[in-house]
């Protein structure tokens, strides 16, 4: 039996995960960036150096910042945030821009020297922004996740400091606590009025991106063109939805998401497939809510291991949770979705974040794919066993050998992205 303590842990990693974001977060987190370099410097800088990671390089490169008129990239992230960045709105920092303002990001794109500079960092998510108005210079450092502002300076005076650490969870709640097991006992248990809030804003945010995604024409159109080639049976709508999320989202619409593990794709990713389900099953409020509980913190569980930003492709953690969730609505007990969250592992493991782009809908469509498929196989008494690739007995094991995989043995396999997306390789 779960204590008190553990709830309330829980409860805190669902808070601090499910937030509100408008645009790719990577893009986001630099007009973030911006809008506090420009409130430190009390004016919009004259001139700006950005020095990032490689991934957060190659998350900003090919995506689409909202409210900019379809501008991309670093400098569109930089100019959106000085010019009409709210930084009190964090992760919404730019999900409000008057219409005026619009063409003014485009003015200080184009006439205010923007360096960027790829960082030589041990962290995938940094963020160094420099900027100078006539002789007053300020600095503003995010680390490690989105919002993590580490350091503050104007004019050589050290506003705030925090100590720099190495790792994607600094300044986190604490997950080592989170497993399958209490994962299942925590989402059936819990006073669902301490959840729904939450999870009522997933839903109704994620619903209404993805339907606009299949009702405009955004991205590769992947959501629409499977609808069209593939029929309306629900497997196939539930990666059509998750997909048609991400067409919009990563093409620059306007409207907000809510994010699993600092990615809007895995928040559409974990919730939509969860959601046609309910509604194809006729599930009820209730289970819904508890089945996108299972799925969040499975999502969660296994992007701790891995990091925030990765060579291996968030979308699979999500298409996993997402598998959980909707054994979950279909009956499954822990170790039916045990069984699945290990197949599904075993099917998509490996496969590759290049950045924040239109192909994410397709990768997404198959993460889902892959996380139905594993409860199907359990439901067919079919599973991948200890010692298949990197399946270890037990789902826990198993969950272990994939963030170490992406961790570990993807390290050369981002920097080689990274030389492909810059041009440094061929």
């Amino acid at each position: 039996m779960l204590t008190a303590n553990v709830y309330d842990s829980y409860i805190r990693i669902l808070e601090e995960e499910l937030q509100a974001a408008t645009g790719c977060t990577e893009p986001i987190a630099i007009a973030y960036c911006a809008a506090k370099l420009r409130a430190v410097l009390k004016n919009a800088p004259e001139r700006v150096v950005a020095e990032v990671s490689g991934n957060i390089l190659k998350n900003v490169k090919s995506v689409i910042v909202p409210n900019t008129g379809g501008r991309r990239g670093i400098p569109a992230a930089v100019a959106a945030g000085i010019v009409a960045g709210d930084a009190d709105r964090i992760l919404q920092v730019i999900s409000e821009i008057p219409e005026e303002k619009k063409p003014e990001i485009a003015v200080y794109e184009q006439n205010t020297p923007i360096e960027v500079r790829c960082s030589d960092t041990p962290r995938l998510l940094d963020i160094r922004l420099t900027g100078w108005f006539g002789t007053d210079q300020a600095v503003v450092h995010i680390a490690n996740n989105h919002s993590n502002i580490v350091y503050i300076e104007y004019n050589g005076c050290v506003l705030a400091e925090k100590p720099l650490q190495d790792s994607p969870e600094d300044s986190l709640e604490d997950k080592s606590l989170l497993n399958v097991k209490d994962i299942l006992e925590f989402a059936a248990t819990v006073d669902l009025d301490r959840v729904s809030v939450l999870l009522e804003r997933q839903i109704a945010f994620n619903s209404a991106i993805a339907g606009e995604g299949l009702k405009g024409d955004w991205g590769a159109g992947i959501g629409r063109i499977l609808l069209e080639e593939r029929g309306t049976d629900i497997q196939n709508e539930a990666k059509a939805y998750a997909a048609a999320g991400s067409d919009a989202r990563m093409s620059g619409c306007e409207m907000p998401v809510v994010i699993v593990s600092g990615s809007g794709n895995q928040g559409i990713t974990a919730s939509l497939p969860v959601i046609r389900y309910s509604l194809h099953l006729k599930a009820g409020k209730e289970k819904l809510y508890r089945a996108l509980l299972i799925s969040n913190l499975i999502t969660i569980h296994q992007k701790t291991g891995i990091g925030r930003l990765s060579a291996y492709c968030g979308a699979v953690s999500a298409g996993v949770g997402s598998g959980a969730a909707i054994a979950y609505l279909k009956g499954g007990d822990y170790k039916a979705i045990a069984h699945t969250v290990v197949n599904a592992v075993a099917i998509l493991s490996g496969t590759i974040c290049d950045g924040a782009k239109p192909s994410c809908a397709a990768k997404i469509a198959s993460a889902v794919d892959a996380g139905i498929l594993g409860y199907q196989m359990y439901c067919h008494h079919k599973q991948f066993l200890d010692g298949d690739g990197i399946v270890k007995k037990g789902v826990e094991n198993t969950i272990a050998n994939v963030g170490t995989l992406a961790r570990e043995g993807m390290k050369q396999t981002d920097r080689t992205i990274l030389d492909i997306m810059t041009g440094g390789a061929s």
